[in-house]
């Protein structure tokens, strides 16, 4: 009964359009996909794992989330939107974690084991990332939307692009509000800046070259080139 009150308070912490308990009981899948995956996980633990799939598979159909039953997931753990978010059988998901719709911790090939990742705590993973591997997602990080993430990432980081980047580390957050996914910064676009910035340069240069060689050309009496 407490992780169902939990699971009740993290919608209403983490989604301001959520209004009342009823509302959450009848219409946020991502809240029915974690109490499916409750009962679930509780049957694979018990090895009662055909049961345990069919309740997943049930869960998927209703949903349109996918929780592989052997999945091992925290306390306060939210979906958003949810349609689309596959988590894996060897997924490891810390306390506190968000997750938005068509987030994937999947694996990376057929090997057996640890193929799938381990998230930390307070983490959020934005709309459309893709984290893959037996990999470690670091306390307090954000990945943001769309990013695929191939390598671990130490705590209080963020992560954008693909292959994912660190773009902030060591608590240096991006807003105030570990929940504006838009506020990330755009690698791509900082590097072009650069690049536009050192084009401009090099044109200057060669405009003062040019400028240099024509008045040495007149000065020994070549004329105009």
């Amino acid at each position: 009964m407490a992780d169902l009150k939990r699971d009740i308070e993290v919608v209403f912490e983490r989604d301001p359009a959520a209004r009342s308990v009823l509302e959450v009981l009848l219409c946020y899948p991502g809240f029915h996909a974690v109490l499916f995956h409750r009962v679930a996980h509780a049957l694979y633990r018990r090895k009662l794992y055909v049961l345990a799939r069919l309740l997943s598979h049930v869960s998927r159909f209703l949903t349109g989330i996918e929780i592989h039953p052997g999945a091992k997931i925290g306390k306060g753990f939210f979906i958003d939107h949810g349609s689309g978010v596959v988590i894996g059988e060897t997924a490891e998901i810390g306390d506190n974690v968000t997750l938005y719709q068509g987030v994937t911790l999947g694996g990376t090939g057929k090997e057996k084991g640890k193929r799938h990742p381990t998230i930390g705590n307070n983490v959020v993973i934005s709309a459309g990332a893709k984290v893959l591997g037996a990999i470690t997602i670091g306390d307090n990080c954000k990945v943001g939307a769309g990013s695929v993430v191939l390598k671990s990432v130490p705590p209080n980081c963020t992560v954008v692009g693909v292959p994912g980047r660190v773009v902030v580390r060591d608590g240096q957050r991006v807003g105030e509000d570990p929940l504006r996914h838009d506020q990330l910064p755009d690698p791509v676009a900082e590097m072009l800046g650069h690049l536009q910035e050192r084009i401009g340069e090099l044109e200057g240069r060669l405009c003062r070259l040019e400028r240099a060689f024509t008045e040495g050309a007149r000065a020994q009496g070549y004329g105009s080139l």
